[in-house]
């Protein structure tokens, strides 16, 4: 199923999507899909009320789509993870950093440019929602039970404050707006490989990132299993999982994002992200 908040910033309500593509109000079993929901096993809720069918219809059509998931606890973000031809030499063990919960909007929202920033770059990820309480997990395979699901985040970061402004990479990767996720919650069920999915990003329309999670170091079950080992991963936490190659830092001319510029991401089973960039 794909879980998500429809309406406008602070107004969201939440709704389930069917394989069909119909879209179901869940107001009557939660207030929101956040911490609560997701950690008081409501996935088997929505699974039952459908199956049921004990939820209202309703339609979105017109309507803003929010990130699927309410006030997250924290964004955890994986250095890199895609593997690259030589010299590059593959991390021996995942590089993690935090970046801001407030910087999550919804799929379609704005991304702006921060005031200074010169160097705004794009970085399609695959994220992992958690889905319950992890600590010191004992393996990889046990990190299964505890992912919620999985959506496209765009885990935008400005370079110059990152690399140029004190030596601090929170100061480019925390900017209002720096992280849309979604539009949908996908849960396991239905994704059933993330390890064979393949990410897409354009801008302006020229294809700037192509490539499939079968390039990644660590899978998404690794780097679950590994982050529980360093901090309690709780429901509605989220972990981007790396980009690929691709982003503007990384090509001729570093042609970093402008306002008025258009980023479109995709992945396999987890829809479309569009973005008009603009200047806070």
């Amino acid at each position: 199923m794909r879980l998500m908040r429809v309406g406008p910033l602070g107004g969201e309500r939440p709704a389930v999507m069917d394989a069909d593509g119909v879209v179901y109000d869940l107001s009557p079993l939660t207030a929101d899909i956040d911490e609560d929901f997701l950690g008081a096993n409501g996935v088997v809720a929505v699974e039952r009320a459908l199956a049921a069918e004990a939820l209202p219809r309703r339609a979105i059509t017109g309507e803003r789509i929010g990130a699927p998931v309410a006030r997250p606890g924290k964004v955890i973000c994986v250095g890199p993870n895609y593997r690259k031809p030589p010299p590059f030499e593959p991390p021996v063990e995942p590089a993690l950093f935090l970046k801001a919960p407030d910087t999550v909007v919804g799929a379609y929202d704005q991304v702006l440019i921060p005031r200074g920033g010169t160097a705004v770059d794009w970085e399609i990820e695959l994220a992992v929602v958690v889905g319950a309480t992890a600590r010191y997990l004992d393996g990889p395979a046990d990190a299964k039970a505890v992912i919620a699901g999985y959506a496209i985040s765009h885990d935008v970061s400005e370079r110059a404050f990152q690399h140029e402004r004190g030596g601090t990479i929170d100061k480019g990767k925390c900017c209002e707006t720096f992280n849309p996720l979604g539009p949908w919650l996908v849960t396991p069920d239905e994704l059933s490989d993330p390890t064979d999915l393949r990410l897409r990003l354009w801008v302006d329309g020229e294809v700037r990132q192509d490539a499939s999670t079968r390039d990644m170091i660590f899978d998404p079950a690794q780097l679950v299993w590994y982050a529980s080992q360093f901090m309690v991963l709780r429901p509605g936490d989220i972990l981007n999982t790396g980009t690929p190659p691709g982003c503007a830092i990384g090509l001729p001319g570093r042609p970093y994002l402008r306002a008025g510029q258009i980023v479109e991401l995709e992945v396999t089973g987890l829809g479309r992200q569009r973005q008009v960039i603009g200047t806070a």
